[in-house]
């Protein structure tokens, strides 16, 4: 369900069942321009973020920027999919679109990635493994988890506590493995219940005009923080794929961390959200297309990569990683858009109404 209006009729059930990664415009169902909104401002900072990875060695000022940006962009892409998600409760409807709009993308592009890296890592019997999501694939893998539970987190009576305390847990444990990436799956879990508990009125509050103007003297906080912590701490906290034995941290570190992380980034996740317009712009349209951009642009991440395009000495200087930034949101841009999820449909949005049975009416 969306945030409406006063007087505006209440929006269909089943106008939320597309993953909130994805959701497709439909005729007679308006969309959301704030969503949409956030959802392409959070996909280009996601793109921007893996143009700077190889970058970070040699500029701080690039590395507090990736910390920054990890420390809330996934989290609010993340809350917003189980804002999303509050209407499933596994009819056989809502089951199918989880098939068709998370499964699916998730087993065709495993095998597309693992395919093309092991061509970019000179590895062409690279094993292909659907329980070891590889690069971005990992969301998927773990919506369809989080979606799957979400009957779960609306019975028990304290979901986030709950959430949080197999958070913390998962910090704990080195021994989780990677199947299924289920290590990120359930560090990244409260937000997604954060998600599941918010509602209309919530993001009304974020229209505040003050939160609004608090919202920029946080970030230039964070940012602050963010570079004064470049050579104090380790980034990679805001992956929430490792335990703290992993990152060389004592075990108690890891349950501290969690709740630390989870309320800087619920934070920061707020301001961002704050500042996203709500009207139509320019790029309204390409909230759409999110999932197409997010699980594009990884192949021309790994392909550029492979080029040691970050080893010319022009990508070392300012006017060089301003440039990296630029492309990298001009490509994404590209990515979300129309023409291209035409041509993508088939697999992320396919109808395989041959796979199906016919509901039966009671």
């Amino acid at each position: 369900m969306l945030p409406r209006s006063p007087g505006q009729a209440p929006p269909s059930p089943a106008a939320s069942d597309r993953p909130a990664t994805d959701q497709a415009a439909r005729p007679g169902k308006e969309r959301d321009a704030f969503f949409d909104n956030a959802k392409f401002l959070a996909i280009v900072l996601v793109a921007m973020g893996h143009a700077w990875e190889p970058l970070r060695g040699d500029s701080r000022t690039v590395t507090a920027l990736y910390t920054l940006v990890y420390a809330f962009h996934m989290p609010a892409f993340i809350v917003i999919s189980g804002y999303f998600s509050r209407s499933f409760d596994a009819a056989p409807g809502r089951v199918k679109r989880l098939l068709t709009g998370v499964a699916v993308p998730y087993i065709v592009f495993e095998v597309a990635y693992s395919v093309f890296i092991g061509w970019s890592e000179g590895d062409p019997d690279r094993p292909i493994s659907l329980l070891d999501p590889l690069y971005l694939t990992w969301f998927l893998a773990a919506l369809f988890i989080w979606r799957l539970t979400t009957p779960v987190w609306k019975l028990v009576r304290w979901p986030l506590p709950v959430a949080l305390g197999i958070a913390m847990l998962a910090t704990l444990s080195p021994d989780i493995g990677t199947d299924l990436d289920l290590q990120r799956t359930l560090q990244f879990l409260p937000f997604f219940v954060a998600g599941l508990l918010l509602r209309a009125e919530h993001f009304q509050l974020l229209r505040h005009r003050t939160v609004r103007a608090l919202a920029v003297p946080v970030f230039l906080c964070a940012a602050v923080t963010a570079y004064w912590a470049v050579p104090r701490m380790n980034y990679a906290w805001f992956f929430h794929r490792s335990s703290a034995e992993e990152l060389a941290a004592p075990a108690w570190y890891g349950p501290v961390m969690t709740l630390a992380l989870f309320g800087c980034s619920m934070v920061l996740a707020a301001c961002f959200l704050a500042l996203v317009p709500r009207r139509r712009t320019w790029f309204t349209a390409l909230g759409a297309g999110t999932l197409c951009g997010y699980l594009l642009h990884g192949f021309f991440i790994k392909a550029a990569d492979h080029w040691h395009w970050a080893d010319h000495a022009f990508f070392q200087r300012p006017l060089g990683a301003i440039t990296v930034t630029l492309v990298a949101g001009a490509g994404v841009t590209l990515l979300c858009s129309a023409p291209v999820r035409r041509v993508f449909r088939c697999v992320l949005e396919p109808r395989m109404e041959w796979a199906f049975r016919r509901e039966q009416k009671v």
